[in-house]
């Protein structure tokens, strides 16, 4: 094989990115681009479909130009993505109907207390291995359906097509030839049996959801088809494909099982490999399919934190108080001052999962300024990682040797030792924190022969920094008393709100 590279595709919740990787596994060059996020109502979170795949392929094509490569030099294309975001289009047209929903997007949570309350949450746990939340794909397309004028009509006479970004990027790439998605992006849907592989007609009729909307599922590492010549010329196969957090599990090497990984992102997301079984939890976390190559499929456990590096935005963002993550991180006090801040902005995912609570700040005194806040902000990532990581050793009965990480707020060494201080554990990060994207380059490489094995991909594995705990036990227990205390006041406080004094005459 002559060409050596292969691009990732990394549409993100606030960036679009491109990664090339060489045959060596080494990151040659990166571009990135913010996309827009729209807030059209509390709770509500959106994108612009087009301004996602716009996005996409600028960043494609600044990369290969600073790596001073064209499409000739590039074997392969593998995809990686926000996951639950929804999508529809026209088949015809191409055209989206409505925005994308994005996945911390929340006004289907009445629906989905509905359901529950129906006694539906029991069976489609035992299909999905997920909760009836709003997190996830399936309730968010009942809502354009059922609220967008027109919606239904198409999606009855079969001109309407339901897709995650994956799929609506494939689609695109594709010139609209192929309407497909993996298997990890389907076991968000809320539509998709884990354990028979295939699209569910009692959650389809459960949501009122036409089966010629959804997009055949293949697995993760295999040719879907090639890029359109109209949009790069030549024949670039599409090989590797799969939702963002399972593409960091792979591209941490997380192949045995038992191991895990907790990606900081805009969400903080924990996954750990169960191997071929999928594991029931009973302690809230998720079953989640990890991969599947050839005809075998792997499954995770995974907890889901919907507000990570989102928290130090809101800080940067909203507040006003940092410039920047980096400068958080400078301006964080050594301690908190009793300060804690839950970042429940859009509800709490594992292991509360409650769409009703919402953010709250509790310990201030007059001596608390934003030093604390900023402290308190970054040790609420790792409080929350640490909810996960107890309810997953507690479902597995096995205690987690260590934590590799990644992600963008990773690079953050207050919040890694903080981390590995309230764990006491060790935390592990490797030298490249772009396992999302070297996630989807590695399954597509292993697809078109770049790479020859999973072991192989292994060696390219490097630890950067480990942090090992310096907390004692006492003060940890203490810190994590106040946490628990502080999510008991936090939860169900927009549950059956009343009227609001703000809008009264």
């Amino acid at each position: 094989m002559n060409q050596k590279y292969v691009i990732a595709i990394d549409q993100g919740t606030t960036s679009s990115r491109a990664v090339l990787f060489d045959s060596q596994a080494r990151t040659i060059e990166t571009a990135q681009q913010e996309i827009t996020q729209s807030y059209p109502q509390p709770g509500w979170v959106e994108h612009n479909p087009e301004e996602i795949w716009a996005s996409q392929m600028a960043v494609v094509t600044q990369a290969l130009a600073k790596a001073g490569l064209d499409a000739g030099n590039i074997a392969g294309i593998g995809i990686t993505n926000q996951r639950e975001t929804t999508i529809a289009w026209n088949r015809h047209t191409g055209k989206p109907i409505y925005p994308a929903i994005v996945w911390q997007d929340r006004r289907t949570a009445a629906f989905c207390r509905s359901l529950i309350q129906q006694g539906r949450e029991q069976s489609v746990t035992a299909k999905t291995g997920l909760r009836l939340d709003p997190y996830f794909s399936g309730t968010k397309l009942a809502w354009i359906l059922n609220e967008v004028p027109g919606a239904r009509k198409l999606a009855q006479s079969g001109d309407l097509l339901f897709g995650t970004v994956d799929c609506w990027l494939i689609w695109q790439l594709t010139g609209g030839k192929v309407h497909a998605t993996d298997v990890t992006n389907a076991s968000r849907t809320l539509m998709f049996n884990i354990h028979t592989g295939q699209w569910d007609d009692e959650l389809l009729s459960m949501l009122d959801v036409p089966l010629a909307m959804l997009p055949q599922v293949k697995s993760c590492s295999e040719v879907y088809g090639t890029v359109d010549t109209n949009i790069v010329a030549g024949d670039i196969p599409i090989a590797g494909v799969a939702g963002d957090q399972h593409a960091a599990l792979f591209g941490q090497a997380c192949f045995e099982k038992g191991m895990a990984k907790s990606t900081y992102g805009t969400g903080c997301f924990l996954l750990k490999n169960t191997g071929d079984q999928a594991v029931k939890s009973t302690h809230n976390l998720l079953t989640t399919i990890a991969w599947k190559m050839g005809d075998r499929t792997e499954y995770a456990l995974e907890g889901s934190v919907f507000m990570a590096g989102a928290t130090i935005q809101w800080l940067r963002d909203e507040l006003g108080i940092i410039q920047s993550a980096a400068e958080c991180d400078q301006l964080a006090a050594p301690d908190n001052g009793g300060v804690f801040l839950v970042p429940a902005f859009t509800g709490l995912g594992a292991p509360y999962w409650d769409p009703d609570a919402r953010g709250s700040i509790f310990g201030l005194t007059r001596g608390a300024n934003r030093s604390h806040l900023c402290r308190a902000a970054l040790e609420s990532i790792a409080f929350q990682n640490f909810d996960l990581i107890e309810a997953m050793q507690a479902d597995s009965g096995i205690k987690l040797e260590e934590l590799r990480v990644d992600g963008g707020a990773s690079r953050s060494t207050p919040l890694m030792q903080f981390q590995a201080d309230i764990l006491g554990t060790p935390v592990v990060r490797p030298e490249s924190v772009e396992t999302t994207a070297r996630g989807a380059a590695y399954l597509a490489g292993l697809a078109i022969g770049l790479w020859k094995d999973k072991q192989e991909l292994s060696q390219h594995w490097q630890a950067d920094a480990r942090f090992e705990p310096q907390l004692e036990p006492q003060p940890r227990e203490r810190m994590v008393k106040s946490w628990r205390r502080a999510v008991e006041r936090a939860l169900k406080w927009n549950e059956n709100p009343g009227p609001d004094p703000g809008c009264q005459a």
